[in-house]
């Protein structure tokens, strides 16, 4: 009886060690696939992120792709507190003015996708515009993606240094989209300069396991646990976060600062409901506008009226 004991006893040890390797195994392929920087051929064909041709025809071909191109941003360069260098571009407003709009893009793009939104500011808001490369995208470096968190600190800097080169009486907007979104929430929560008056969050997630969990189970039709715990650890050890720390969720609830978020209802890449998380833990003031029929993204061009409408009656109760 004891050496049968004994034997499945080595069976169990032997099928945990294995588990063991292939959840080791899983949790560095998850690294590489999501975080890690370089390219992202699992985004090829997701079908969360199929754009209606309505959308795609203004991100592909709009006439602000044509406009940021004709614009004569000035390169900023900083180096962040962990040693990278980052590259930021300024374009100055055509009339004196101390509105500054600071962008911050999405996951694998670049600063000048943001123009997207950038072109509004500047020609009909009349603003300072300013959009950089988030870490591990465009021509900033690092080797790994950061979702927002590390990110958070190189905004606090960015926006401290424009600060510095525009003025002390600055009133500043943070706008990001999506990762950026991410981004510019979690910078609420840090201790920044009361010249930043607004937040813009267009698709943002609550925190990056939240996000990472949804598309595990849409994606890959797997459980959260353990795969994902183990990847947290990963991450940890190879880009110094975990992914339950890098909440914009728990930012939020720390900022004084008004938030405007906005959300596709179509979004099933970062679904509406964590907009509507966020919304509910937030506790400055706060508007959640939502647009019938929009993707991930998309809200600016599938109802961009109403976009436009909401997005300026927010910075008018906030900028003078």
């Amino acid at each position: 009886m004891k050496l049968k004991n004994k034997k499945w006893l080595k069976i169990g040890v032997g099928f945990v060690a294995i588990l063991l390797i292939i959840d080791i195994i899983a949790s560095f392929y998850f690294y590489n696939l999501a975080i890690d920087r370089g390219p992202k051929d699992f985004l090829q064909g997701n079908s969360d992120l199929e754009v209606s041709a309505e959308a795609m025809d203004v991100f592909l071909d709009g006439d602000w792709r044509q406009w940021n191109d004709e614009q004569q941003f000035e390169e900023l360069n900083m180096t962040s507190y962990d040693g990278l260098n980052l590259k930021g571009y300024f374009l100055k407003a055509k009339e004196p003015t101390n509105k500054l709009v600071v962008f911050a893009h999405g996951y694998l793009g670049r600063a000048s996708d943001m123009s997207l939104f950038g072109q509004h500011y500047y020609e009909d808001l009349g603003y300072n515009v300013f959009t950089a490369d988030a870490r591990g995208h465009g021509e900033s470096e690092g080797d790994y993606i950061g979702f927002g968190w590390h990110d958070r600190l190189d905004y606090v800097d960015w926006v401290n240094l424009l600060v510095d080169k525009l003025g002390p009486d600055t009133e500043i907007v943070l706008h990001g989209l999506s990762m950026g979104a991410a981004t510019v929430l979690m910078t609420s929560g840090e201790d920044l300069p009361d010249n930043v008056k607004v937040v813009v969050a267009d698709s943002p997630y609550t925190d990056v396991h939240d996000l990472f969990a949804y598309q595990m189970k849409r994606m890959f039709k797997l459980p959260s646990f353990p795969v994902l715990n183990s990847t947290s650890v990963v991450t940890k050890m190879k880009a110094g976060y975990s992914l339950k720390e890098a909440s914009a969720l728990e930012q939020v609830k720390k900022t004084d600062i008004p938030i405007l978020y906005l959300h596709g209802e179509a979004d099933t890449f970062v679904p509406t409901e964590l907009a509507h998380e966020l919304y509910e833990n937030t506790h400055s003031d706060k508007e959640l506008v939502t647009f019938e029929g929009a993707g991930h993204g998309e809200g600016i061009v599938i109802a961009r009226d109403k976009y436009i409408k909401h997005l300026n009656n927010f910075l008018d109760r906030y900028i003078d």
